[in-house]
């Protein structure tokens, strides 16, 4: 099917039938419908995903986090290269910091993957976070779906960094992998332990030349960590080393990822997580729209400078004020 670059409205069938058919530029349009906050493309998007739905939920799902200058975009490059090269389709959403200031973001992630942006069997695909939780852009779960119906079987979802707010990535993914470096600080490197029990897997990147001895006593002192904060678990996280520069470890990587999903197939764990994903999903949009909802109405747009005024000049405690705001919604 042909479509107009002149075009500037598609219908439901033409998204559906462009991303079946694996029209990158299409597909490109569908992620950017799904992440507008306008009203009048929420119908549409819904149209399109309600659609596309019957086609998603075949791939796996990996997350992958670390701290600033782990080499996260070198690593998804090199080994998303070589799932492609194992006859794989990957796309890969990665998340860019926005801005608190400009709301601007660097949405530079095609550049650092410059190779696999290119590559045939590959999708790469940058997206603001708007100052989401998690680093994440709030409509990446969208995006997973959309990317599935595409026919990609791997999809892998790059976010800005670690911290408590990680557990929202944690939250949409079948795997979660986390990259660590030697030599740099405190070797938990921020990660508290909430956090580092969400890990399946660990790698310590950039092993390669005078570090890789380093990179060895770290895997070692990590396994020892890891086993005492999760060793009553189903799956043991595994703690492995790699490179992106010499490609080693990349295998492991992959085949570690693949006894992961293995097991957790083989134990329901994998079905009862994305039923759990979906549930928090569907209570999380609720939880959006009505505060979305809030925000939009009439009275409370009326009150809420009055509110927050009466608040810092000290006449009304924040609880009160609140209350009052509630109320007007009609909520309480």
């Amino acid at each position: 099917m042909r479509y107009s670059k002149k075009s500037t409205v598609l219908t439901v069938e033409e998204y559906v039938n462009g991303i079946k058919h694996n029209n990158r530029a299409i597909l490109a349009r569908a992620i950017t419908l799904v992440e507008s906050n306008a009203s009048k493309h929420l119908s549409l998007a819904q149209h399109v995903l309600q659609s596309i739905l019957p086609d998603t939920g075949k791939s796996i799902r990996i997350g992958i986090t670390g701290v600033p200058g782990a080499g996260k975009s070198t690593f998804i490059e090199s080994f998303g290269l070589m799932l492609c090269q194992k006859g794989h389709k990957v796309a890969v959403l990665a998340i860019d910091p926005t801005s608190s200031l400009s709301r601007g973001s660097i949405l530079g992630d095609k550049t650092r993957m410059e190779q696999l942006s290119r590559h045939p069997h590959a999708f790469v695909r940058p997206s603001p976070t708007g100052g989401t939780l998690g680093g994440v852009a709030r409509k990446t779960r969208e995006s997973i779906l959309l990317c599935e119906a595409a026919g990609y079987d791997r999809i892998i979802v790059e976010t800005v960094g670690v911290g408590q707010s990680e557990v929202t990535v944690r939250s949409m993914v079948d795997c979660f992998l986390v990259l660590m470096l030697t030599g740099a600080g405190d070797e938990l490197q921020g990660m508290k332990k909430g956090m580092m029990e969400l890990i399946d897997l660990l790698l310590i990147h950039k092993a390669d030349g005078q570090n890789l001895a380093k990179a060895e006593l770290l895997r070692e002192e990590m396994n020892r960590i890891l086993h005492l904060l999760t060793g009553n678990q189903k799956w043991e996280p595994k703690v492995l080393t790699a490179s992106s520069i010499t490609g080693s470890g990349l295998n492991q990587c992959l085949e570690t990822i693949e006894l992961f999903i293995k097991k957790m197939k083989e134990t329901n764990d994998f079905e009862e997580r994305r039923k759990k994903q979906a549930t928090d999903w569907f209570y999380s949009l609720i939880e959006e729209q009505i505060l979305s909802s809030f925000y939009e109405n009439d009275e409370v747009k009326k009150e809420l400078g009055i509110m927050l005024r009466a608040v810092t000049d000290g006449q009304l405690s924040p609880t009160k004020a609140a209350l009052k705001l509630l109320k007007s919604y009609d909520v309480i």
